[in-house]
């Protein structure tokens, strides 16, 4: 519980209920799928619940929105550096822990402090093949 006070957020069972499915969460689940997921709990819950807390959590940079499936956003608890297969027929995602040099010269920054770096890499996952 503590962790969740030191996020400065309004707690209310609900939130408190979306940041413990989250947690450790590997899925990168849509914010449909944290509503579905929590709604069973709170039937009552809107939908309008789900994502005000996303974005608070995006705000306070304790999640990640990923824009890597056109149809929907996706939500990555983990803040740390990592990149993303993502299987092009089911969408399903998964991390990648491995640091790539992947250095820019000065003609292709033009003049950005380039700050990190997220790699997707394309595929199907082995259900899918």
């Amino acid at each position: 519980m503590e962790e969740y006070r030191q996020l400065k957020i309004k707690l209310t069972p609900q939130r408190i209920a979306i940041f413990d499915f989250l947690k450790d969460n590997k899925t990168h689940p849509s914010a449909e799928d944290i509503f579905k997921a929590v709604q069973k709990e709170f039937p009552t819950m809107s939908f309008a619940t789900v994502y005000n807390t996303l974005e608070a959590l995006k705000t306070k940079k304790n999640i990640q929105e990923l824009k890597i499936d056109p149809s929907k956003k996706r939500y990555d608890p983990d803040c740390s550096t990592h990149h993303h297969l993502i299987c092009t027929n089911c969408r399903n995602i998964k991390d990648v822990y491995k640091d790539f040099d992947l250095t820019l010269s000065e003609d292709l920054t033009e003049g950005f402090d380039l700050l990190g770096n997220s790699i997707e890499f394309f595929g199907l996952c082995p259900e899918c093949k």
